[in-house]
């Protein structure tokens, strides 16, 4: 029993050959947007770079634009076939061709959903990538004279301006680490002397963020040294006043904002893969309503088509039949070799 039966007739396969055609061109657009999404996604992720600990977050960009790529090309084909079901004489030399095509159809489909999932499941790597990216970012934004990182500071002020956020989980982030070069630091100085010293390392750290952490919604002067030393600063007090630096970290900040685009793209993802599998449904019907015709010289006679020749169960049967079959035959074939290799 076929899965899904449908009786055509002339007028039916038409316009069902018009329609999945119309569809098969839309789902080129599709692939042309899971394209675009890729190289933009790609795009935004080198913009920051430095900034995430390895070359792993630019697998989902390279995937996506792989799959819109093969999206193009597969609809393309499936309209041309599409089109040229209208005419039977057309039709007979995409005939031999069209079940690997389908299959291929099935296993593509099958990897555009795991791209869709791997939208939303991404996120949870990108954490930990930010956080080791953003850190190291941190200890060389002093180092404005190291070839190789010179651009680590401009890179590091430019995102927490435009993501408004400061350090990595917090501003506090900074105290943690001496981010002014040595070069700008009098060490002939008691408090420079006094800082250093008193570190193990032999760091300067204070209490201050860069320029870039301040808000400049902030009704007063931004306040980003000497943060928390309520004598160095008018009628402050650091513990209750609100802070004038941003508060957000930017590893939340980066996350939120590359997570929400995953988020997005992958949902379009979904919705191309639902498009994909409706087309390749449509042309398994065409394909099995052409073959079924009751008299094959009048392509106006009737026909039945359907997703499956037999029922689900059916169909797996003989697909684990044909494999252990073609198991058994390259075992054969391999034992033949073996025989002929030991008489000569």
């Amino acid at each position: 029993m076929a899965l899904m039966l449908v009786k055509f007739d002339m007028k039916k396969r038409v316009k069902l050959a018009q329609t999945i055609w119309f569809l098969y061109w839309f789902a080129v657009m599709a692939g042309v947007l899971v394209f675009s999404m890729g190289l933009f996604f790609k795009i935004e992720l080198r913009k920051r770079s430095e900034l995430m600990d390895n070359n792993e977050s630019h697998l989902l960009p390279n995937v996506l634009i792989l799959m819109g790529l093969i999206a193009c090309g597969v609809n393309a084909f499936g309209g041309k076939v599409c089109y040229d079901s209208l005419d039977p004489s057309k039709f007979i030399k995409w005939k031999p061709m069209l079940k690997p095509f389908l299959m291929f159809c099935v296993g593509f489909n099958g990897l555009l959903f795991v791209t869709a999932l791997l939208c939303f499941v991404m996120r949870i790597p990108l954490q930990f990538t930010l956080a080791e990216g953003l850190k190291n970012g941190m200890k060389f934004y002093k180092d404005t004279d190291t070839p190789g990182r010179c651009y680590m500071k401009r890179t590091l002020d430019l995102m927490q301006m435009e993501f408004r956020c400061c350090g990595n989980n917090h501003y506090r982030d900074w105290f943690e680490i001496q981010w002014v070069s040595n070069r700008y630091l009098d060490f002939s100085a008691k408090e420079v002397k006094d800082r250093i010293g008193s570190n193990v390392d032999g760091q300067y750290l204070m209490d201050g963020v860069p320029f870039s952490c301040c808000n400049p919604s902030s009704p007063r002067p931004c306040i980003q040294g000497q943060m928390t030393n309520n004598t160095a600063h008018y009628s402050y007090d650091h513990y209750t006043e609100e802070l004038n630096v941003w508060k957000r970290g930017c590893r939340e900040a980066m996350v939120s904002y590359y997570g929400g685009l995953m988020n997005t793209i992958g949902a379009l993802v979904l919705l191309v893969t639902m498009l994909e599998i409706a087309v390749t449904i449509g042309l398994q019907y065409i394909n099995s309503s052409l073959s079924s015709l009751v008299n094959p010289e009048d392509p106006e006679s009737e026909s039945e088509g359907w997703i499956l020749e037999k029922t689900v169960g059916e169909t797996f049967t003989d697909i684990m039949t044909n494999m252990k079959a073609m198991s058994k035959g390259g075992k054969v074939e391999e034992e033949a070799e073996a025989g002929v290799a030991t008489v000569s």
